[in-house]
């Protein structure tokens, strides 16, 4: 059985609605990264940065998953499928996907403020973290994402998994990102590559990639018909 590793990023969900962060209009352009995306951020002001990331579950919550989420969720029924996401919604999962992994964390989740925030996630009753809820330990529970200047924990797994793929499909990422962008660039010389973007010619990837410019429910859509090809 041949094994699919997708490497998906912002595009595949603002097709559910969610916004994007560097697109034109994307939420950088409201909220400046070091307010509410860093540690320092948390030390200065938590109350601003969990009601950023409050705002964004309420989204990721009433959004659904789409096409093409759906149509990856399906794909395991022939096919040995990794996820290897950097979006911190769960719409793979609510697709059906069972092999999800989240370099970027799980906006659903929570977890310690404290000196050892890995110890323990915590599911998040509705779509609020709110001042006063703590973790077992007694801190304050904060988003269970990776802000900027944090380390990637799951980075090196997600490595080892992609060379072990025989098709690498990348996904609403415009490869800007690292150290998540440099997974595309770890498979065997043998993996084929394949990315979905409306801008794929503008993008920094190698000639082996085979370059499909669609959107992500339209390029899932050119993906499988191309599939036979690859057995």
């Amino acid at each position: 059985m041949k094994h699919i590793v997708v490497l998906s990023g912002a595009g595949i969900s603002a097709e559910s609605g969610i916004q994007t962060f560097r697109d034109s209009n994307g939420l950088w352009e409201n909220y400046a990264i070091e307010d509410v995306a860093t540690p320092q951020a948390w030390g200065k002001n938590p109350a601003l940065v969990q009601e950023f990331y409050n705002l964004r579950r309420k989204a990721v919550v009433d959004a659904n998953p789409n096409e093409a989420h759906l149509y990856f969720a399906a794909l395991e029924k022939k096919y040995k499928i990794t996820i290897i996401t950097q979006n911190i919604d769960d719409l793979h999962e609510r697709a059906g996907s069972s092999n999800v992994l989240h370099l970027h964390g799980n906006i659903r989740l929570a977890k310690s403020s404290g000196p050892n925030p890995d110890k323990k996630f915590y599911p998040i009753d509705g779509s609020k973290i709110k001042t006063g809820d703590l973790c077992e330990d007694g801190f304050q529970l904060r988003p269970h994402v990776v802000w900027f200047g944090e380390a990637v924990p799951e980075i090196d797994r997600a490595a080892e998994i992609c060379k072990t793929a025989d098709i690498l499909l990348v996904v609403g990422t415009s490869l800007q990102v690292y150290p998540a962008a440099g997974l595309a660039f770890v498979t065997p010389d043998e993996t084929i590559k394949i990315v979905i973007d409306p801008k794929c010619e503008e993008l920094n990837v190698n000639t082996d990639f085979i370059k499909l410019p669609y959107s992500a429910v339209e390029g899932v859509k050119v993906f499988d018909r191309l599939l036979p090809n690859f057995e």
